[in-house]
């Protein structure tokens, strides 16, 4: 993976060797990878540059309508938009609220396409399946798409330095992550 980054342009960093510095999506980035028995689980992206509380709105809000608007993503049903009246330092500091947002990635692996529809298959030809209401049935469909999604999921936050602030984002992928196998 740091092999591929490092082909897009990014570089080490010279405070720190495993991490990688370059621009992304017209940002620059520190981006770490996070791995589990060597598979990326995590690929953090950090913002290099704090901004003032107008200027992370914005920048949170531009992020949230590039996911909305781009089909290789799936948004949760809620919409994670900051309005512009609100008060982001006093909400965070006072009330403790964090701002994040997460979309699922939509799956182009065809492996896991098919085993996520085996799996439904498994259950469609299952005796209780049968017992089961038009909605148990659609629940059950619904549950099962929502496994697939959650696999792959990117989420932001923004993040407080010194009354200034940024964006860390998070693409994680479920099937590397550590399940308890080396306890």
């Amino acid at each position: 993976m740091i092999k591929k980054l490092k082909e897009k342009g990014f570089v080490s960093s010279e405070y720190d060797k495993e991490m990688l510095e370059g621009e992304f999506n017209g940002t620059d980035v520190y981006v770490h990878v996070v791995t589990n028995n060597n598979k990326v689980w995590r690929i953090a992206i950090e913002d290099v540059n704090v901004q003032d509380e107008y200027g992370i709105v914005l920048r949170f809000n531009r992020l949230c309508g590039q996911f909305e608007n781009n089909r290789n993503y799936s948004k949760i049903d809620v919409d994670f938009r900051i309005p512009d009246y609100e008060d982001i330092e006093y909400e965070m500091t006072v009330n403790n609220k964090r701002y994040d947002a997460g979309f699922y990635q939509v799956p182009r692996d065809t492996m896991a396409i098919k085993s996520s529809l085996r799996g439904m298959m498994n259950i469609l030809v299952d005796e209780e399946f049968d017992d089961l209401s038009e909605d148990g049935r659609a629940e059950l469909a619904a549950n099962e798409i929502m496994e697939l999604l959650s696999k792959k999921k990117v989420w932001f936050m923004i993040d407080e330095v010194y009354g200034l602030y940024k964006i860390l984002m998070f693409y994680d992928n479920e099937y590397n992550h550590a399940n308890g196998e080396d306890l």
